[in-house]
């Protein structure tokens, strides 16, 4: 039966393999990105809208039934927030 010994050299040669490729890896998307960060926001961007926007589309933002289009429901119809009452506070100091 043959055991094979790994030498200290050995070892360190795969070391330096997996650190080279990764060094490389990492070089390569970095420069990918700074290349293409333009069209990598654009897209983050467009994808945002489209969330936001929802059914609507990005063709909507500019027409009539784009952004502003709630203004044209009645006030009578939108609940409307009550206000705060504070009973005998003024700046959060309690009046006696």
């Amino acid at each position: 039966m043959s055991c094979k010994k790994f030498s200290f050299n050995n070892i360190a040669n795969v070391i330096s393999i997996a650190s080279g490729v990764s060094l490389a890896g990492i070089i390569g998307v970095g420069s990918y990105v700074y290349l293409n960060k333009d069209a990598i926001i654009d897209d983050i961007k467009e994808a945002a809208i489209e969330s936001v926007m929802g059914g609507m589309g990005a063709g909507a933002l500019g027409g009539a039934a784009g952004l502003g289009a709630n203004d044209l429901v009645s006030p009578a119809t939108q609940p409307q927030a009550a206000a705060p009452s504070l009973p005998n506070a003024g700046l959060g100091v309690p009046t006696f």
